[in-house]
């Protein structure tokens, strides 16, 4: 009888821990989880809180009759890459990053929320402020759209901090559709959606990938330095370089022909502004060779998915590690299996601007609580030193006598103060990847931007739209 009692006092103790730890410290992966159908009739019934920048509310939530709550977006097609989507099946963007600061049920407003629950009063959830430029962010997304290209994006980065101050992407699509509450026409939206074959739901920011054409020179370059070149030393340049083992040379541009790309030995500086195909082909291939060149590219990113918010990743960009000179030849002048996102290609200029240190990009400036209290600050972090401060002075040097007297002296004057130009082949289509990086402004440059638009023609094409975005963020 003494010993049947302990058992069932043992078990009594063992089913009530069971229960504390799975309300205690399960409940919210249990609310989370995918098999669980009542977290889609619930998602709608609280008031979640609203995704602001600048002052300027980019998503809320307004009740209806029936006590649930309607999510709305502010200009929806331009702010998607930032807000995303909350809808009955699922949410992206910042709605995703921040749920649970976004429905209250985040630690850090555990106190703030306490007293109303205790009480029954209306909880609402917190405040996710973005750190995005709303200006720039619209001026950007208009100047994508009106470019006629068939996709395009831009990113701007704060070099020194690494805040994301636009992100923009068309074709885009409105948050809002997909947001209704009515099932069916969510369910038709998707469809519609999905069926388009430029994938507007996909920010062409940082969930695709495209081979990124001449920018990609900048990290070469970078190798070079880092292998002990400068600006000023002497390198391998002509019309035409056959990589070792190769069947088909690969040349300069018809453009480049009587230029200082056809001589057969230039300074680094010359070969980066005037673009020379065979002078980084033969880095890719040669000297430093495909080991420094992808060292370097994942110093800045490469080879990683990047995390830009709680939980939102890019496609990672890739750069071939191969002992074929003829790969890494084609990689390295930003074609063949080289692709990047515009979110990783920002972040190399901004890495030169940053005297070498390559900051984590990050979308959320800070989260407040229903009452306006701060509960936490995204701190700016370093996530790699990418190079020498000597080194990232020689490449803003590079840059700016890309704008001066290179590919894109067009801009010169503009508030582009240096960059790249790139333009990439797509076999077998009449368009090109047209590529432009920079900094910026002149006086002060602590702007990275990156800006990809698909269409014929070339990267300097691009070149007007990064300094557009530059001017609409100001000194």
């Amino acid at each position: 009888m003494g010993r049947t009692w302990v058992v069932t006092l043992v078990l009594a103790v063992a089913l009530m821990a069971n229960i504390t730890y799975v309300q205690g410290f399960e409940a919210q992966d249990l609310r989370d989880d995918s098999l669980n159908a009542r977290q889609f009739e619930d998602r709608f019934k609280i008031d979640r809180g609203p995704i602001v920048a600048d002052g300027e509310r980019l998503a809320w939530s307004e009740k209806l009759d029936d006590d649930r709550y309607q999510r709305h977006y502010k200009d929806g097609p331009v702010f998607a890459p930032i807000t995303g989507y909350f809808s009955v099946f699922s949410q992206t963007g910042l709605e995703a990053a921040e749920n649970h600061f976004l429905d209250g049920t985040d630690d850090r407003l555990a106190t703030s929320n306490l007293v109303d629950k205790l009480i029954g009063d209306h909880v609402p959830g917190g405040t996710v402020e973005a750190t995005v430029d709303v200006r720039a962010q619209r001026v950007a997304y208009q100047a994508l759209a009106s470019s006629t290209a068939r996709r395009a994006a831009a990113v701007v980065l704060d070099a020194r901090t690494g805040a994301v101050l636009v992100m923009a992407s068309t074709p885009s699509y409105d948050p809002d559709e997909v947001s209704t509450l009515n099932r069916a026409k969510a369910t038709n939206a998707f469809e519609r959606l999905n069926r388009e074959r430029l994938k507007p739901l996909l920010s062409k920011a940082t969930g695709e990938l495209f081979p990124p054409g001449s920018t990609f020179k900048t990290l070469v370059a970078a190798s070079a330095l880092g292998a002990g070149a400068t600006a000023d030393s002497q390198v391998r340049a002509g019309r035409s370089y056959r990589p070792p083992g190769a069947g088909q040379a690969i040349n300069n541009d018809a453009g480049d022909i009587g230029g200082s790309c056809d001589l057969s030995r230039i300074p680094l500086a010359e070969a980066y502004a005037q673009s020379c195909n065979t002078t980084f082909a033969f880095m890719g291939a040669e000297k430093p060779g495909n080991g420094a060149v992808h060292k370097e590219a994942g110093e800045f990113g490469f080879g990683d998915r990047i995390e830009y918010a709680d939980g939102l990743l890019s496609a990672a960009s890739a750069f071939p590690a191969t002992d074929q000179p003829s790969l890494s030849a084609l990689g390295s002048i930003g074609q063949g299996s080289t692709v990047a996102s515009p979110l990783q290609m920002a972040m190399v200029a901004a890495g030169v601007v940053n005297d070498g240190e390559v900051m984590q990009p990050h979308l959320v400036d800070r989260l407040r609580a229903p009452n306006g209290r701060t509960v936490d600050t995204i701190s700016p972090k370093r996530r790699s030193r990418a190079l020498t401060s000597g080194q990232a002075a020689q490449m803003r040097e590079m840059m700016k006598a890309v704008v001066e007297r290179g590919t894109a002296k067009s801009l010169r004057g503009t508030s582009i103060l240096g960059g790249k130009t790139g333009t990439a082949d797509v076999e077998g289509a009449a368009y090109n990847d047209r590529w432009f990086i920079g900094f910026g402004p002149r006086r002060d440059p602590k702007y990275a931007v990156a800006v990809m638009t698909e269409a014929p023609g070339y990267g300097i094409e691009s070149g007007p739209i990064a300094a557009k975005i530059i001017d609409a963020l100001g000194d």
